[in-house]
């Protein structure tokens, strides 16, 4: 079964547009894991204008599955990783001022920096991914990081989906099967929703985690939260 990892960056983005604690983030995240997600992703950036520096300190001893960091490497991102240590850091390339992320890695231009900060948080026991494009070259790039995963940009995929275009799901299967061939775990995100995400999952193989946030917290407003998670553990059997 692929595991389902839900990115909260949304509730925080709720609540910090009121102020206060409504909704909670910590109990949101302790809900999701209670209708049976496996793990629990944030992405918080710079400026902190959704998921905040504290939030993510909060959360890790109240956590019980696997917590998962995404974000740009930048010395204030590291130092925080460091410090909480969860199960898994995923590298993301945006800007600082990046409504969200929107491209993967270029693992060739950028090998030896990435080598360098993988190498940090592996020596501390954290499972490291890149957030990549899917091309077969930025596959191969990831290899010679030392990451133990990639994480599927499948933004692509999401688009060609909706338009109709199957065939869109190509270049992931492709990656897939190439990142497996050499030795790295699969994970794939962004734009993944109820209405694509099965056909993902049949076309896709060894896809060991998706990292899904925007589109489930949306669905969740009409489906309630529990339904939501529920409807997309069963899609990722």
């Amino acid at each position: 079964m692929t595991k389902l990892s839900v990115n909260i960056n949304k509730i925080a983005t709720l609540r910090n547009a009121r102020g206060g604690n409504i909704p909670n983030v910590l109990q949101t995240a302790l809900d999701i894991e209670k209708f049976g997600a496996q793990g629990i992703t944030v992405h918080p950036r710079p400026d902190e204008r959704h998921i905040r520096y504290s939030d993510v300190r909060e959360l890790k001893p109240l956590l019980k599955t696997e917590f998962n960091i995404e974000g740009n490497p930048v010395k204030k991102f590291i130092d925080l990783v460091l410090e909480v240590k969860p199960a898994q850091v995923t590298l993301v390339p945006d800007a600082e001022d990046a409504i969200t992320s929107n491209a993967g890695w270029d693992t060739v231009k950028h090998r030896n920096f990435l080598k360098e900060i993988i190498l940090e948080f592996k020596n501390n026991g954290i499972r490291t991914s890149i957030f990549v494009d899917p091309e077969i070259n930025q596959i191969e790039g990831a290899a010679q990081t030392g990451t133990d995963r990639i994480e599927l940009y499948t933004e692509a995929y999401a688009l060609a989906f909706a338009e109709g275009h199957k065939a869109g799901v190509k270049p992931y299967a492709e990656c897939a099967r190439k990142a497996h061939e050499l030795g790295l775990g699969v994970n794939a995100g962004h734009d993944l929703s109820l209405e694509n995400m099965k056909y993902f999952k049949e076309e896709v193989p060894f896809l060991d985690e998706v990292s899904i946030g925007h589109a489930l917290i949306s669905e969740a407003l009409y489906l309630g939260m529990e339904t939501t998670v529920k409807r997309y553990l069963e899609l990722l059997k």
